[in-house]
């Protein structure tokens, strides 16, 4: 099966976030998958919380990938490696606490998803089934 890989270099900035959002919205639209497609607002959701964690939490410029398999069925894989050698850290933000809830959302958006050493650093990752719907 062929699978399409573009990727974005993304800076220590948090601006980075929204142009990485912009980036991968005009990449899912070319490879068909529609900008009002519910599995393209997931994969932005998911997309906009990698960055912004490898942002924020590691002080380190990262790469944002983005899979797009051949096959129809096939799931949507997006990946984010920087060079902090720090696992995720999942946590349970508190009700009050306006921010440490990008873990969670990622595991409650993303059909699969995990982490694993890459290079001098790490890379996280999730998939999307094409069929998957925001809820």
């Amino acid at each position: 099966m062929k699978v399409l890989q573009v990727q974005l270099e993304v800076g220590v900035d948090p601006a980075e976030v929204g142009r990485a959002r912009r980036w991968a919205r005009s990449r899912l639209v070319g490879s068909g998958i529609g900008a009002d497609e519910p599995v393209a607002e997931t994969l932005i959701l998911l997309i906009s919380e990698l960055v912004t964690n490898a942002v924020v939490h590691t002080g380190c410029p990262a790469v944002l990938r983005m899979l797009f398999p051949s096959a129809p069925a096939a799931p949507v894989r997006v990946e984010v490696a920087d060079t902090s050698q720090a696992p995720p850290a999942p946590r349970h933000a508190g009700r009050e606490e306006t921010g440490g809830r990008g873990l969670e959302l990622v595991d409650g958006l993303a059909d699969r998803w995990g982490w694993q050493p890459e290079g001098g650093g790490k890379q996280i990752w999730c998939e999307v089934d094409r069929g998957a719907v925001l809820t």
